[in-house]
């Protein structure tokens, strides 16, 4: 049986991720840690305000926000637990701090996205990028998401990088700073936020009189959850100290 535990228990990502453990077969939800939640109940289980909740877990799946990540996961390293990392703000530079920070026994998983179609996007996307002239990312999630470009779009922008020319429009001029979107590994990447969406993201690829779309729809956070779980019972036997997304445990 393996002892799970919800860093951000209190956010609807905490809330959903602690009711997929607490259902799933060999998982056992053991504590729940989140500050702003101190004695709320999820899963029959109360919010702990202090990192020593989570002491006797094998794993913590962190789901809060990038200003505090770091912090909680220098408290995980030091206690030797796994942690299975969903907060976005993972770029090249925060991800070589987690490398220096991450000096414990237990192994670290940083996903960008857990849901298994958008890890096929990004797949199919990479296979088709070496025949089309030019890319463009559009990401859209809800009002509330805390940061933009998301990490699913910056992690697809990453792996396009060097795949196609990636031409851009010589005649197109920003009227306004950002019309164009902002560029990341050399793709463009237009962000929308709105009330009613949840995480969707489009990959436009160009060629003279072509274009191919391939997208994805996340509709409902139970979309994320199989991936989880996946990450959850995989991460004590990855052989890196931190690892980047889902593909390898496939």
């Amino acid at each position: 049986m393996i002892k799970v535990g919800v860093s951000g228990a209190g956010g609807r990502m905490g809330r959903t991720v602690a009711r997929a453990v607490a259902g799933a077969e060999g998982l056992e939800l053991t504590a729940l840690f989140d500050p702003g939640c101190t004695g709320e109940v999820v899963e029959n289980l109360a919010c702990g305000n202090s990192y020593e909740s989570l002491r006797g877990c094998d794993v913590v799946v962190e789901f809060t926000r990038p200003d505090v990540v770091m912090n909680n996961l220098a408290h995980w390293s030091e206690m030797g637990l796994n942690a299975i990392v969903g907060t976005s703000g993972f770029d090249e530079g925060r991800l070589a701090d987690l490398a220096e920070l991450w000096r414990g026994t237990g192994r670290c998983l940083v996903v960008s996205n857990f849901s298994i179609g958008a890890m096929l996007m990004m797949r199919f996307a990479e296979q088709a990028a070496e025949f089309y002239e030019a890319v463009e990312i559009i990401e859209m999630h809800h009002d509330n998401k805390v940061d933009a470009p998301s990490g699913t779009s910056i992690a697809t922008a990453d792996r396009l990088s060097g795949k196609s020319p990636q031409r851009r429009s010589q005649q197109s001029e920003e009227l306004h700073p950002g019309a164009l979107g902002a560029t990341v590994s050399g793709a463009r990447i237009h962000s929308v936020r709105l009330p009613g969406l949840l995480a969707h993201q489009e990959v436009l690829f160009g060629n003279p009189g072509e274009i191919l779309t391939i997208r994805h729809d996340s509709t409902s956070r139970d979309s994320f959850m199989p991936g989880v779980l996946l990450a959850v019972r995989k991460v004590g036997g990855l052989s890196e100290r931190v690892t980047v997304g889902l593909a390898g445990l496939i």
